[in-house]
Order: C-alpha cells, then sequence, then structure tokens
C-alpha cells in the first residue's frame, strides 16, 4: 500500500540523482483526477520538492490535493501555512532557546549568525543534528533554510523557510541523495521488492533501553511474522519521528511516559492516520496509577483497598489513613517496574517517604499491602487474552523487581495456557482493559484465596522470546501482527 511519488516542478529537477519510477511532473500529479484509474493514485506517500509553495501557488495546492486524496505528504498544507507565518513559527519553536544556549555551552555555536540547511532533519554541521531533528520534527519539510542570529546575549531564529531542489549544488547534492535515501527506502528498492510487501510498520524501540519491553529476540519474531503477512516491519527509534508519515502503522516497543517522546510520536502517527499500539489514550490511562484508581473503584473493578494523599494531606495523616493497616503500599503516579513503589511500615516511615515523594508528583496513592508469591501478569491484545504469566517476587524481596542493589534483580517465571488460569483473573483483567481500549495491556492481579483484585493495568506490557511466548510460540508474534494487519486493512478502505 505504502506507494511513494517524489514531486517536482520539471523532470529536469532530478536529473543529478538516480533515476527513479517514483517520480512525476507538478502538472501531471495536479492533472490526476479523483476517479482516474491511473495507478500514480495508488501511491500513499507524497514528497513535495516543488519550488512554489508559497499559498496557492503550484507546490501548494500539490500538498493540497494529495491530502484530498487521502495521501501523507510531506509538507503538509499545516506545515506549509505555519511556515508562511512567523508568529506560528515561533509557536511550533518556541522550546528552542533552551537548546541553543546548551548547543553554545558545548562550543557548537560559534560568531553571531549561523545559517543551517536541513535536508529531511539531517545538516552538515557537526554537533547540530539535534537542532536539525527539532527543525524538522515541529515543521516537517523536506529542505529547510535557517537562519539564527545572536541578539543581546540570546540566540534566534530570524528566518525559516522550504528550499529548492534546484537550488542544490555539489556536494548538497550528494547529502540530499544519501538523506533522503535514509529517510524513505522506498525511493530505490526495486519494483520487485516493492511488491513483496503491502504495508508498512514501524516499531519504535530505544537501542540503550535497560529494561525494553521486548528483547531483541522477540523484535526479530515480530519482523518475520510480520513479513510473512505482506507487511514490511522496520525498526525505528526516537531520531525518526519525522519520518512517520511514510508507514501505515507504529508498534511502541519502548518503555511510555506522557511526558515523554512516546506519548508525543503515538499523538503524531495517530494524527497522521497510522494504526497505533498503544494509542495515546491508552497510554495516558495507564501511565498514570492515580487515574487508574479512581477509574477501577469508580467502575467495580476489584482493587487493593486505598486512598489518595495530596501534600496538604501530611499534617493530618493519622486520620486520613485510620481505616487502613500497616504495612501499606505508598506509590508515586508514574512509576514502572517496581520503581516509585515503597513498603510503609509505620507513620513515622509513611510522614518520611510520603514527604520525600511529594518532590515529585502532587498526589500519591496509599494502599493496603497484599504479599503474594507471584504476580499474575494477563496480556491482553484487541480485546482477547494472549499469555497469562506468573511473575515471582525477587528472592528475599516482596516486589517483582529488587532495585535496592546496584544491579537490578527479578524473580523467575512461568507461562501458562489461558485454560490453566482461574477465572476469576481471566474475568478480571477483561473487565479493566474494556475501561481502557482495545490495544496491547498487561493486566497485573494478585490472588489471595478467592479474592483477585488488579494491581495495575499496563499499556506497554513485555512481550519478551523466553518469557511471554513460552506457551504460544510463534504464534504470539502472529497474533499481534494478524491484528495489525486487520486494522490496516480497514484503514486502507476508509475514506480520508
Amino acid at each position: 500500500m505504502s506507494r511513494l511519488r517524489i514531486v517536482v516542478d520539471r523532470l529536469d529537477d532530478w536529473s543529478p540523482y538516480y533515476p527513479t519510477e517514483d517520480l512525476i511532473s507538478a502538472a501531471d500529479f495536479l492533472a490526476l483526477e479523483s476517479s482516474a484509474p491511473d495507478k500514480t493514485r495508488d501511491a500513499t506517500h507524497v514528497i513535495n520538492l516543488c519550488r512554489g509553495l508559497d499559498y496557492l501557488e503550484t507546490g501548494y495546492y500539490v500538498s493540497l490535493l494529495a491530502q484530498a486524496r487521502g495521501q501523507r505528504v510531506l509538507p503538509s498544507v499545516e506545515t506549509l501555512n505555519q511556515l508562511s507565518r512567523k508568529a506560528l513559527i515561533d509557536l511550533q519553536l518556541e522550546s528552542l532557546e533552551p537548546m541553543m544556549r546548551d548547543l553554545e555551552k558545548r562550543g557548537a555555536l560559534s560568531g553571531d549568525e549561523l545559517n543551517l540547511t536541513v535536508m529531511f532533519g539531517e545538516c552538515e554541521h557537526e554537533g547540530l543534528g539535534r537542532l536539525a531533528r527539532r527543525l524538522f520534527e515541529r515543521l516537517p519539510c523536506p529542505l529547510l533554510g535557517a537562519k539564527f542570529q545572536k541578539r543581546h546575549g540570546a540566540w534566534r531564529l530570524t528566518r525559516l523557510k522550504p528550499l529548492a531542489l534546484n537550488a542544490l549544488q555539489g556536494s548538497d547534492q550528494d547529502r540530499f541523495a544519501a538523506a533522503l535515501n535514509r529517510h524513505s527506502r522506498k525511493v530505490w528498492r526495486t519494483p520487485k521488492a516493492r511488491r513483496r510487501y503491502r504495508f508498512d510498520l514501524a516499531i519504535l524501540i530505544d537501542p540503550q533501553e535497560a529494561m525494553p519491553p521486548s528483547n531483541k529476540s522477540a523484535l526479530k519474531q515480530f519482523i518475520r511474522a510480520g513479513r510473512r503477512r505482506g507487511i514490511d516491519v522496520s525498526l525505528i527509534t526516537r531520531k525518526d519521528e519525522g519520518r512517520l508519515a511514510e508507514f501505515d502503522a507504529l508498534f511502541i516497543r519502548e518503555t511510555t511516559r506522557l511526558d515523554h517522546h512516546t506519548y508525543r510520536m503515538a499523538k503524531r502517527a495517530e494524527h497522521e492516520g497510522l494504526v497505533v499500539i498503544d494509542d495515546p489514550q491508552s497510554i495516558l490511562r495507564c501511565t498514570n496509577k492515580v487515574y487508574l484508581h479512581a477509574l477501577l473503584a469508580a467502575r467495580g473493578v476489584p482493587a487493593p483497598e486505598g486512598l489518595l494523599l495530596s501534600r496538604d494531606d501530611l499534617a493530618n495523616l493519622p486520620r486520613k489513613i485510620a481505616e487502613l493497616e500497616f504495612p501499606m503500599v505508598l506509590k508515586i503516579p508514574d512509576g514502572a517496574f517496581s520503581k516509585g513503589v515503597v513498603k510503609i511500615n509505620s507513620l513515622d516511615e509513611l510522614k518520611q517517604e510520603a514527604s520525600r515523594l511529594f518532590a515529585s508528583s502532587a498526589l500519591l496513592l496509599l494502599q493496603e499491602w497484599l504479599p503474594t508469591d507471584f504476580d499474575w501478569r494477563v496480556g491482553i491484545l484487541d480485546g482477547e487474552v494472549l499469555f497469562a504469566s506468573r511473575y515471582y517476587m525477587a528472592r528475599g524481596h516482596w516486589q517483582i523487581y529488587d532495585h535496592s542493589r546496584p544491579r537490578v534483580r527479578s524473580g523467575g517465571f512461568t507461562t501458562h495456557p489461558p485454560s490453566e488460569v482461574p477465572k476469576a483473573v481471566i474475568k478480571a483483567a477483561l473487565k479493566a482493559t474494556r475501561l481502557i481500549g482495545d490495544g496491547l495491556y498487561g493486566v497485573d492481579l494478585k490472588q489471595i484465596g478467592e479474592r483477585v483484585v488488579v494491581i495495575e493495568v499496563n499499556d506497554n506490557p513485555n512481550l519478551d522470546a523466553g518469557v511471554e511466548d513460552a506457551h504460544l510460540g510463534a504464534a504470539l508474534y502472529a497474533r499481534v501482527m494478524d491484528v495489525f494487519l486487520k486494522r490496516m486493512e480497514c484503514h486502507a478502505t476508509l475514506p480520508r
């Protein structure tokens, strides 16, 4: 589905570069009728390299009609409108000042003026790659010319405008070809290779993450399962945010947070019309334990007894916790992997730990302590059980992950067929996720005798080779890719 079209004013503008069947002139592109059976209209991605990008000029109409035809175009009409108005540029780039100060401190800026050519988020200046990516992420345009000036001791963006392809010369042409190649591998694919895949899926990862949601073996399994279904699966990082429009779907395999690029990229991908797992709404609802506590209580889902604490409650803790008994568990709203979760054994300890944690959050969650040998983790995808595992507590510790030592320790695991899991556990897990959405979730539950409670719902659960796939094996990855395929096929038939 993800066929690419590169639009130029005249085909001669492309003469310095390798020939490609993806090329089309602006006149031919604009002449296409909505009902025409021309294969060019099958393109879902358009790179607009026209010179006249001002309002109502040829290049502007290329982006306008591409969007009207349901195609993802770079730059979009919204980006062109912002680039035409200095106030909107300033609004988009208001966060640049701290970066400029940091770059100057590092010695990356010198003199009083900087001219930067940005090609698909890349630039020729060593040390300024982060600045180039930020410009492209905020205002995605293939070729941008930026001018910065130092005035009254501070660096300011004084000009930002699209650049013309035919203005590039010599080494700039080489850099442009390399940047375009990295930005979209589809440009150089042979027709035979392109026909192998119907859709393109990006998996967002952080290669440096110590405890990622999927290990390397699992990622390879996702790629293999996707390609068997006609999905070309690519691994991307936060540096590829500007490339999201190239894909049909985004699968986040990096630990998510709200004030983080994972949430921002999920929002952007959703705005671009991609299938996203997990979607921004799921991230919003799952990452904050305060929200989940209130949601589960309001909908009658069994959860540990507890209450919310605000900073004002520090002065009246004995009255506030009168109906709870020690020990208890104190949690920050957005902790993960057992971080920000503290066992409380006394009132004095509660005062001390609450004062410390209130430095990072206005609200804390205080819950009853429910000691068990293991937690159930039920994986739910598209409203159906994907896996069920027992995660055992780290040896000599009351949590699955023990962060008290320099090296994080964790307990063992067992993975079971859903039919072997107590029905009350499965029922509670499904009930909890129906309140969140239809994405991929990991529900953590405790079972104490006949009592089953939901501890939390994770929007980005681990899917590791050798752990969560211990029962299904390769079928686990196939089921995930089948859901993506179903949703991408559905998206492809909807009018944009």
